[in-house]
């Protein structure tokens, strides 16, 4: 059973700052809770085929992954995939303005859990989904200082 779970927020900044911050790999631990750090596997800034290494902690449990970014639209859209890590799963940003500064970002996580992951997907993405609309919370009130 595949997971696919998204979370929305609208954030008081103006979309070129908060495209630019989300989208930068290296402050992901700053606003999501389970993410301890990222390492930079190619020389930043993003671009297609950029690699970073994360650290985390997922249902009490140490996960070290690896991303690809597989699609860069500056300003718009970043996704990537993982090629490394417990499972398959692709994460996508988009952006969009609701005003010159006001800007919605959806959070999307969709992947193919395995293992005992896989027989507690419903469980998992309820628990993806809080997690994601506290990551997104957390990323809005840092934007929003």
């Amino acid at each position: 059973m595949s997971v696919d779970v998204t979370a929305t927020t609208v954030i008081e900044r103006p979309i070129h700052e908060v495209a630019a911050y989300a989208g930068d790999p290296s402050h992901a631990p700053e606003w999501y809770e389970r993410i301890s750090s990222a390492e930079w596997l190619t020389d930043p800034p993003v671009r297609l085929g950029s690699r970073v290494r994360f650290a985390a902690k997922f249902l009490g449990r140490p996960l070290d992954y690896v991303y690809e970014i597989t699609e860069w639209t500056p300003g718009e859209q970043v996704a990537m995939r993982s090629v490394e890590g417990p499972f398959p799963m692709r994460t996508v940003y988009t952006w969009r303005p609701v005003g010159e500064r006001v800007t919605h970002m959806t959070l999307r996580n969709h992947g193919d859990p395995t293992g005992v992951a896989r027989l507690l997907s419903p469980i998992v993405s309820r628990l993806m989904r809080r997690a994601m609309r506290g990551d997104l919370q957390r990323l809005r009130e840092t934007l929003e200082r």
